[in-house]
């Protein structure tokens, strides 16, 4: 399999269960990085694509990733090495909820937390393991994630995450629940007559009103708008 290639970096994806898809450069590319952010998590790294979009973006001297499948954990290592930020980039083989307690505990804190989190319900699962723990709910959970990151999200940090539409408001409300409240949501549409299928949400512990927008990807098949294009320019090619 080729190297999926973006303007800065490439990403190997033969050992990985989940490919690279459009949910983890729109997560990657909207999530908020405040200036002078200096420590920033991506939970559930898969290819390690979003930990490397996050270096792309900013000046960052810790991007960390956490990854539970073995063989995802090498190839995120593997392509953390082959970019040019392989000094500001470490992943971490283990379950998020063992890694958070264990941050928690060193009083260890991420100013800016991103997760592209496994959301297929069980009734789903296939008989591959690996994409199971990848894409479904039984491996992590949005209950403990949401434990997790409020573990080790800095007071003034932001958690980032996308997640389908259908689920946005249970998300919020659980979020709310452990004091993380949301800041700007994007609902994501493949194309202008079709229904809205991702939520992109930013969340901090600061109550404040949520700025709210709609982004449509494409205006027909591989015709982009221009706002996904000025969304994506930094990363792919053909933008």
């Amino acid at each position: 399999m080729k190297p999926f290639k973006f303007k800065q970096f490439s990403v190997q994806q033969d050992k990985t269960a989940m490919k690279i898809g459009t949910d983890a450069v729109l997560l990657g590319a909207w999530c908020t990085i405040k200036e002078f952010t200096d420590t920033v998590l991506d939970i559930g790294s898969g290819t390690g694509v979003i930990a490397l979009m996050l270096a792309q973006r900013c000046d960052a001297m810790t991007v960390d990733a956490v990854e539970i499948d073995g063989n995802a954990y090498e190839q995120t290592v593997e392509n953390f090495e082959q970019s040019d930020w392989g000094d500001r980039l470490f992943c971490y083989n283990s379950s998020f909820q063992e890694f958070a307690t264990e941050m928690q505990e060193e009083e260890e804190t991420y100013e800016c937390i991103v997760s592209n989190p496994p959301f297929y319900t069980d009734e789903f699962e296939t008989e591959n393991d690996a994409r199971n723990k990848a894409r479904f709910t039984t491996a992590l959970s949005f209950d403990e994630l949401l434990t997790g990151v409020v573990k080790i999200l800095a007071e003034d940090g932001i958690f980032s995450t996308i997640i389908p539409f259908k689920e946005e408001a249970n998300f919020i409300e659980l979020a709310n629940s452990k004091g993380l409240f949301l800041n700007k949501v994007c609902n994501v549409k493949g194309n202008e007559s079709s229904p809205v299928k991702r939520s992109l949400l930013a969340f901090s512990f600061t109550e404040t009103e949520p700025t709210k927008e709609v982004l449509t990807i494409e205006i027909e098949r591989h015709q982009y708008t221009n706002e996904y294009v000025e969304l994506t320019k930094d990363f792919y090619f053909k933008m």
